[in-house]
């Protein structure tokens, strides 16, 4: 696949997911499809869309920051948008083949704004 194809990809299913556009992921996303995050190991198709899919609701949007391409990789930072008012920053590397998602790699972020003071340290203890 393309980088740009690639990327558009990526970028439609963070789409559905801010819609909480079902049909529309369930079309993006690969029959061999595993999800993995600091909360996730490597969750199949349906886990994904019985565990995770839920919090589609909660999502207002996001804000892309950086999108890097690479062969059938793409790694995407964002600021996602909550209904509440909260804003999270994260990074998702999706591994995508045939023009579906097969993989996707969260890495979670910070707050946005951050809680910790700027050239401060917070003890995670």
């Amino acid at each position: 696949m393309s980088e740009t194809r690639t990327t558009d990809l990526v970028r439609s299913l963070l789409d559905a997911y801010a819609a909480s556009d079902r049909d529309a992921a369930e079309r993006l996303i690969a029959a061999d499809f595993h999800f993995t995050s600091p909360l996730d190991n490597r969750l199949d198709r349906a886990s994904y869309f019985s565990i995770c899919w839920p919090s589609s609701k909660i999502i207002e949007g996001y804000d892309i920051e950086h999108f890097l391409a690479a062969e059938d990789k793409v790694a995407v930072t964002y600021v996602a948008r909550f209904r509440s008012g909260k804003s999270v920053r994260n990074t998702e590397v999706m591994t995508c083949r045939d023009g579906q998602i097969v993989e996707v790699e969260v890495y979670f972020g910070w707050s946005v704004p951050h809680d910790v003071s700027p050239g401060t340290h917070a003890d995670p203890a």
